[in-house]
C-alpha cells in the first residue's frame, strides 16, 4: 500500500492523474488527503459516490432538485434543494454567480475560494464532511453544495424562503388592554418575538431536534441566573427518552415531560401569545417553542398560574384582584353547581326555601327523569353543542350554538323531558366553565362535573363532599417538574401569595416565587421611595 501512496504523492507532484486499487480507497479516510494538505484533492474518486448516494435517498422525489454543473477551473459541482421552499435569488444570484465568476486555475484554489475564503456572501454557511449531514440540510429546507473531489461539503441551512401567517392577534387569549401579537408557526419568528422582549444575554435557547421522519425542530428557552439549571437538565433528561418517528406538535412533548400521565389536570401550560412566554421566564420557569406550533408550552406549572391571564398584569391591580376572585368562585360553580342541585332536591330539599321549593317541584312535576338523569342528559347536550359549535364553519358556528341551545332547551322544557330550573342551572354553569382562562384546565373541570354528579345523586352532600376530599388528596400528591402543584397554598408560602388570591402592585411584588428560582429578588430598591422624599 506505500508504494501506491508514494506513487499518487509523485502523480500530484506532475499534475498527472493515477487510479488507486480499490482497496487503496477503502484505507484512506475520507476526511483526510494522502498528501497530507489541509483540504483533500478534488480528484480523490471515493467522494463521487455521494451524489448518487443522495439520488438514492431521495428517490421519487420530484420537488428535488440536484442541479450538475462545471466551471471553468475544470470542478463539477452539485446543487442539492427543494424546489418549491428555497430561494431562489439566493442560488441564482449569490451562488451560482459567485461559482461561475471563479476564474483562477490553480490547483485547490476553488476549494480555497470557497471553503477556506468563504468568498460566497451567504449569511449563514455550514461546513460538513458526513453526507448524512447534508441530507437533513436538504431536508430542512437549506441548500448544498457538493464539488466533486473534495470530501467537504458546503450546506446553506438559512436559504429558505417558506412562506409564513402573518403576526397576528392570539384568538384564543385575546384581551382588551395589553400586546396583541402572537406566535406563529414558524419557529424563528416565534423566537425573534421572545427576543424583541428579552433583549439579554442571558437569555439562553437551544435548539434541537426530534423525530427520525419529522426531524423537528424545537427551542428550550430559559433565562440563565434566574433558572435553576437542574430543571432544565430535569427537562433534557426527560426528553432524551422520546424516540418517535413524528413530532408533530408540541403536544407530544407536553405528554412526554409530565409527572402524571394518568392525571386530568393539565400539568404543563400552553400559550400563543409572546409576553405569557416572556413574563414566565423572568420567573424562573423554561419555555419549549417546536416549529410548526404556534403556542409555546411553559413548566413547571401550578393551580393558580392557570387562573390567571395577561391582561391582569395590565390592568389595575385593584380590578384585576376583583375579577381573580369572580374566576375562583366561578371555578367552583362550574365544577360543583349541578351537584348541589341534584344533592339538595333528591336528599336534602329542607335546605330550599318553602316558596322555591314549590316552585321547584311544580316545574319537576311533569318531568319522567330523575334530577340526576335530567342533570346527564342536559350537561351531555350542552357540550354536544359546545363541540358542534367548534368544528363547523365560522360563518355559521356562533349561529348553530345559540339557536340549537334555545330551540333545544325550550323544546326540551315544553316536552316534559327536563324542567326549566335544570336549564338555568346547566346554562350557568356553561357560562361559569367560559370563565376559565386556560382550555385544559375548563375541559378538567368539565369531565370531573360527571363524577362528582354521580356521588351527589347516591349519597348527597355527604357524596360530594367525599368527591371533593379525594379531589384535594389528588392535587395535593400532584407535582410539575417538581413544583408541588396547590403551592404557594400547600405548601404556605406567604411571600408568594400577593400574586395568587390578589394582584399585588408591581411595586410590591418585589420578590420572584421562591419554587421557581434562586435568584429571588426582582426589584434592588422601592419604586414608590420616591414619596418619602417628597415628603421629606
Amino acid at each position: 500500500m506505500s508504494f501506491w501512496i508514494k506513487l499518487l504523492r509523485r502523480s500530484r507532484k506532475n499534475n498527472s492523474h493515477v487510479r488507486l486499487p480499490e482497496h487503496v480507497h477503502k484505507a484512506i479516510p475520507a476526511s483526510s488527503s494522502v498528501g497530507g494538505d489541509a483540504s483533500p484533492s478534488r480528484n480523490d474518486g471515493r467522494e463521487d459516490e455521494r451524489v448518487p448516494w443522495m439520488k438514492q435517498q431521495l428517490a421519487n422525489c420530484s420537488d428535488i432538485v440536484f442541479r450538475e454543473f462545471k466551471i471553468k477551473a475544470g470542478y463539477r459541482c452539485t446543487l442539492i434543494y427543494i424546489r418549491s421552499t428555497v430561494d431562489q435569488t439566493t442560488i441564482q444570484d449569490v451562488i451560482l454567480r459567485g461559482l461561475l465568476d471563479y476564474s483562477g486555475s490553480e490547483d485547490n484554489g476553488l476549494i480555497r475560494y470557497l471553503f477556506d475564503d468563504q468568498a460566497i456572501s451567504v449569511s449563514e454557511i455550514k461546513i460538513v464532511t458526513e453526507t448524512s449531514e447534508a441530507l437533513k440540510t436538504v431536508l430542512s429546507f437549506g441548500i448544498v453544495l457538493m464539488i466533486e473531489g473534495e470530501s467537504r461539503i458546503m450546506t446553506f441551512p438559512s436559504a429558505s424562503s417558506l412562506s409564513t401567517r402573518a403576526i397576528e392577534e392570539a384568538p384564543n387569549e385575546s384581551v382588551i388592554r395589553g400586546p396583541r401579537e402572537a406566535f406563529n408557526e414558524s419557529l424563528d419568528t416565534s423566537l425573534s418575538l421572545v427576543r424583541r422582549r428579552l433583549k439579554s444575554k442571558n437569555l439562553k435557547t437551544e435548539e434541537l431536534n426530534l423525530g427520525s421522519e419529522t426531524n423537528t425542530r424545537f427551542v428550550i428557552a430559559y433565562i440563565e441566573g434566574i433558572c435553576k439549571p437542574e430543571l432544565v437538565q430535569e427537562i433534557k433528561r426527560r426528553l432524551s427518552y422520546l424516540e418517535i418517528d413524528a413530532v408533530l406538535g408540541s403536544s407530544t412533548l407536553e405528554e412526554t415531560i409530565e409527572d402524571s400521565p394518568y392525571s386530568p389536570f393539565p400539568q404543563i401550560e400552553y400559550t400563543e401569545r409572546p409576553d405569557i412566554v416572556s413574563a414566565s421566564l423572568l420567573e424562573g420557569r423554561v419555555g419549549i417553542i417546536v416549529d410548526g406550533t404556534p403556542s409555546a408550552i411553559l413548566a413547571p406549572v401550578t393551580l393558580p398560574m392557570l387562573l390567571q391571564t395577561s391582561e391582569d398584569y395590565f390592568q389595575r391591580y385593584i380590578a384585576a384582584t376583583w375579577i381573580r376572585w369572580i374566576r375562583y368562585l366561578f371555578l367552583f360553580v362550574s365544577l360543583l353547581l349541578p351537584s348541589l342541585y341534584i344533592a339538595i332536591t333528591t336528599f336534602h330539599p329542607e335546605m330550599i326555601p318553602y316558596k322555591l321549593l314549590m316552585t321547584i317541584a311544580a316545574a319537576r312535576e311533569i318531568v319522567p327523569f330523575p334530577a340526576f338523569v335530567e342533570a346527564f342528559i342536559m350537561e351531555l347536550s350542552f357540550e354536544a353543542l359546545r363541540e358542534a359549535s367548534i368544528r363547523i364553519p365560522k360563518s355559521i358556528g356562533q349561529a348553530v350554538s345559540i339557536i340549537g341551545a334555545l330551540i333545544i332547551g325550550t323544546a326540551a322544557v315544553q316536552a316534559g323531558i327536563v324542567s326549566a330550573a335544570m336549564v338555568i342551572i346547566v346554562s350557568l354553569t356553561g357560562i361559569a366553565s367560559f370563565m376559565i382562562p386556560h382550555f385544559d384546565l375548563g375541559l378538567s373541570i368539565r369531565l370531573l362535573r360527571f363524577p362528582i354528579m354521580a356521588l351527589a345523586s347516591m349519597l348527597g352532600l355527604f357524596g360530594i363532599t367525599c368527591g371533593l376530599i379525594i379531589l384535594y388528596i389528588h392535587l395535593l400528591n400532584l407535582k410539575s417538574l417538581g413544583v408541588p402543584y396547590l403551592y404557594p397554598f400547600t405548601p404556605l408560602v406567604k411571600a408568594d401569595l400577593n400574586d395568587t388570591l390578589v394582584r399585588a402592585p408591581w411595586w410590591a411584588m418585589r420578590n420572584r416565587p421562591e419554587a421557581l428560582t434562586r435568584n429571588e429578588q426582582r426589584l434592588k430598591k422601592n419604586p414608590r421611595g420616591w414619596v418619602k422624599q417628597k415628603e421629606d
